[in-house]
């Protein structure tokens, strides 16, 4: 395999600084299947909704998670298919160590 080119390099580590942040992971993990509003995924992972919608907005900014909106609430989910391929991948390599 050749060598990215330097913009290339410094997006690919951009990408896994966002997969660097144990609540980001954590709300990953629970719009695997889902789509869930702030509150719902605060009460799942455990974490104040303002901190949830703080990593929201990193992940969204990330082209990571979407949104809809549905009268007053708004639902996140996996913005693609990658974003589940990286973190199962991830949890497969963690599994092996």
């Amino acid at each position: 395999m050749e060598l990215l080119d330097e913009d290339k390099i410094i997006d690919l580590s951009e990408l896994f600084k966002i997969f660097g942040d144990s609540t980001r992971v954590k709300i990953i993990n629970v719009l695997l299947d889902n789509e869930l509003c702030v509150n719902d995924i605060s009460e799942k992972i455990k974490v104040s909704q303002s901190a949830v919608s703080h990593q929201l907005r990193i992940l969204k900014d990330s082209k990571l998670v979407k949104y809809r909106k549905d009268k007053n609430l708004t639902y996140y989910f996996l913005a693609d298919d990658h974003v589940e391929k990286i973190f199962k991948m991830g949890c497969e390599h963690v599994n092996e160590i």
